[in-house]
């Protein structure tokens, strides 16, 4: 008895926590450049063997499920929708695998979203107010009375000089830690060459939010009824307990 309800109260903090992710997700699905996070739900072994007083397959009371917990999170780098905005320094990136590096503070961190723009000074940003780096690692620094334009190749041209827009690629997406909405951190510094044949950036383009709003909904809708019957079998196990209490009181 008290077993399902340890069970239960598992899977409802499980499926709170969740709930928690996807609402995340949601309110991301107008941020540009941002991943959806996925939460990874893994079956939990008993008490009694996670503690190490029995083992799984023993055929004992003890070689029970202990219902679900969450394992991890996880991000999907899947490559978003581009959309048309016609702003020069609006900058899409063509492959999933590739990221624009900027300046956040002491720290060099890696961004899908592209919805740059120039300040006063003429130093190309991030919508944060972050630097833009180069490929040697310096801010991207312009002239802004003189025009300029993006060459194949993330190349930026003005007055005869070229900048090449930093970008980088994880030797593996697992590595990324994600720092706020749609920052990452290489937990690893492994990196891959990138080569010019990849180095593919769409000017005047946005990557929208990887999240799909309805299919988040339906996750949403799903996950919340299965924590609704979590909490409904603790109530019911506590009812139990308590009917149980009452008829020894009388006995």
């Amino acid at each position: 008895m008290y077993y399902g309800l340890y069970t239960a109260a598992a899977g409802a903090n499980a499926l709170s926590q969740k709930v928690e992710i996807i609402s995340n997700n949601l309110a991301n699905v107008d941020t540009v450049g941002f991943k959806r996070e996925l939460a990874l739900l893994e079956s939990r072994e008993s008490e009694a063997i996670e503690r190490g007083l029995d083992m799984r397959g023993s055929g004992s009371r003890n070689d029970l499920g202990g219902g679900v917990d969450l394992a991890a999170t996880a991000t999907e780098f899947r490559l978003g929708t581009f959309k048309p905005t016609g702003i020069p320094t609006d900058m899409a990136l063509e492959l999933p695998n590739v990221f624009f590096m900027v300046q956040r503070g002491e720290q060099q961190l890696l961004t899908r979203a592209g919805n740059f723009q120039m300040n006063h000074e003429g130093q190309l940003q991030t919508g944060d107010g972050d630097p833009v780096l180069s490929n040697d690692g310096a801010p991207i620094q312009l002239d802004p009375r003189l025009p300029w334009e993006l060459l194949g190749g993330g190349r930026i041209r003005q007055a005869g000089d070229i900048r090449e827009i930093g970008l980088r690629r994880p030797q593996d997406l697992r590595d990324l830690q994600k720092v706020g909405h749609n920052y990452f951190q290489n937990t690893t510094d492994r990196w891959d060459v990138v080569p010019p044949e990849d180095r593919r950036v769409r000017s005047g383009f946005q990557e929208v939010s990887g999240v799909n709003s309805l299919q988040e909904m339906t996750e949403m809708i799903a996950t919340s009824r299965a924590y609704e019957t979590n909490i409904r079998m603790m109530q019911t196990h506590d009812q139990i307990t308590g009917s149980l209490i009452q008829r020894l009181l009388r006995a």
